[in-house]
C-alpha cells in the first residue's frame, strides 16, 4: 500500500461512527450487513448512514452488493490487512522480538493472522456445498459433476433441507451413463454442514428455489451463497420421461459447473466469484430459453 493510499484509508476512519460502522461489519463476516440494519444497531439516521457508507466505500474499505430491494455492506478484509500490513512495515527492523508483548499486540496478531489474503482465497481446500430440499436429485448431480471436472481444486458436498433419506436412482442411472462418479451417495440434512467439525464451506449454491427461500443455519466461516435455479426431474411421469428430465438436467449443470470452474477462481474474491455464478447462471437460462423446443 502507498503512503497516500494509507493516509486516505485513515481518514476516513478518523470519525467515530464510520470507525463504529467498520468494526461492526468487520465482526458481521463476509456476508455484511443490508443498510437498514447497520443504521439501527448503530443509531445512525439514514442520511448520515449513507454519507457514511459512501465515505467507507470510495476509501477502498467497504464492498458493496444489491441483493434484491436492499443494498448489503461488508468489510473488504483484504485492504484492512494491506493496512495493518503498512503500518508495520519494518517494525523494530524486523526483529518482531522487540514488540511488547500486551492483550492487544497478541490480538492484532491473531486477526492478522486470520485475515483472508490471496493466496488463502485459492481453492486449494476450497470447499461447496449444493443445497436442495430433499438432496436426492439435482444437488446430487452437482456434487458428483463438481468432484468429477474439478481435477481436485475444490471439493463438493450436497445436502437438503428436508433430506428425502435416500438418492434418486434416476441420478445415479444419469451419472453413470455420462462416467460421473458418485461414491456413497447418500441423502443428507444440511445440519451436517452447520455442525461443529463439519468441513469449512467456502461457496454455497441453492439449485431449487425452495431451498433458496427457506432460513439456512448459521454456516460457520460466512460462506457466500449464490443460486442456480434448475428444474426438479424427480417427479415427472411416466418413468422415460423423468430420464428424459434427468438428462435435461445434469447438462444443464454440466454446463454451469464447466463454466464456474473455467474461471480464475484461485485469485478471484468471495465476492467476485459470487457474481460471476450468478452472471453464468443468468447466461445459461437465457441460451436455454432460446434453444427450448
Amino acid at each position: 500500500m502507498e503512503i497516500k493510499t494509507a493516509a486516505n484509508t485513515l481518514a476516513a476512519l478518523a470519525q467515530e461512527s464510520r470507525l463504529s460502522l467498520f468494526r461492526l461489519l468487520v465482526e458481521a463476516g463476509p456476508d455484511g450487513l443490508p443498510a437498514g440494519e447497520i443504521g439501527e444497531r448503530l443509531g445512525i439516521p439514514a442520511a448520515t448512514l449513507s454519507f457514511h457508507l459512501k465515505t467507507l466505500t470510495q476509501a477502498g474499505l467497504l464492498l458493496a452488493r444489491p441483493e434484491g430491494r436492499f443494498i448489503y455492506y461488508a468489510a473488504d478484509y483484504t485492504v484492512m490487512d494491506a493496512l495493518l500490513a503498512f503500518l508495520t512495515q519494518n517494525c523494530c527492523q524486523g526483529e518482531t522480538t522487540c514488540l511488547p508483548r500486551t492483550a492487544a499486540a497478541d490480538t492484532l496478531a491473531k486477526r492478522r493472522a486470520d485475515l483472508p489474503t490471496a493466496e488463502a482465497a485459492k481453492p486449494a481446500g476450497f470447499n461447496v456445498l449444493i443445497l436442495c430440499t430433499g438432496n436426492s436429485a439435482r444437488s446430487i448431480l452437482g456434487e458428483a459433476l463438481f468432484n468429477h471436472l474439478g481435477g481436485g481444486r475444490l471439493r463438493a458436498f450436497s445436502a437438503g433441507s428436508q433430506p428425502a433419506g435416500k438418492v434418486n436412482p434416476v441420478a445415479l442411472e444419469t451419472l453413470e451413463r455420462h462416467g460421473v462418479p458418485m461414491p456413497d451417495p447418500r441423502s443428507k440434512s444440511w445440519d451436517e454442514f452447520a455442525a461443529p467439525g463439519a468441513p469449512k464451506i467456502d461457496f454455497i449454491f441453492t439449485v431449487c428455489d425452495s431451498a433458496a427461500a427457506e432460513t439456512c443455519p448459521v454456516w460457520p466461516g460466512h460462506p457466500f451463497t449464490t443460486h442456480w435455479g434448475i428444474t426438479d426431474p424427480a417427479h415427472v411421469e411416466p418413468l422415460e420421461a423423468r430420464r428424459v428430465a434427468f438428462e435435461r438436467a445434469f447438462q444443464q449443470m454440466e454446463r454451469r459447473v464447466r463454466a464456474f470452474l473455467d474461471l480464475p477462481l484461485e485469485a478471484m474474491t468471495g465476492p467476485e466469484m459470487r457474481a460471476a455464478a450468478a452472471r453464468l447462471h443468468k447466461e445459461a437460462c437465457a441460451d436455454e430459453a432460446a434453444t427450448a423446443p
